[in-house]
């Protein structure tokens, strides 16, 4: 069940990719926190791959890579605390909102719409 009331505010970051493999996420996560550190609204999406940026007991990827975790600990210190992941991607995945790292609003379609619609720029990870 999607919970309809998305956060509005200066700019919402889609982040698309998962925790490994590339840089993507890990840049997406970085430009939330120089935004917020200047004063913006942030928003976050997990959507697609990125979904599982949020899940519980991340591990090193390949050749070392670090995870993520630490980086989405520290979202609440920059208060970025509006936090949206994509429903279908959850179900694509098997994973429950119990098992995400962070307290996250599940979001559908129109949730969606609603939060792209709702933010001065967006940006795509």
């Amino acid at each position: 069940m999607a919970i309809s009331s998305p956060s509005t505010g200066d700019l919402l970051v889609i982040l698309r990719h998962p925790p490994h493999g590339s840089s993507w996420l890990r840049e997406g996560l970085d430009a939330a926190l120089v935004a917020a550190a200047f004063g913006q609204s942030v928003s976050l999406l997990f959507q697609g791959d990125g979904v599982l940026a949020l899940a519980k007991g991340q591990q090193t990827g390949p050749l070392g890579q670090k995870g993520t975790a630490a980086t989405l600990d520290m979202l609440s210190m920059y208060d970025i605390d509006s936090l949206h992941v994509e429903e279908t991607a959850l179900e694509r995945f098997g994973l429950e909102a119990k098992q995400l790292q962070l307290p996250a609003r599940i979001a559908d379609g129109d949730s969606i719409s609603h939060l792209l619609a709702g933010h001065r720029l967006v940006l795509t990870f």
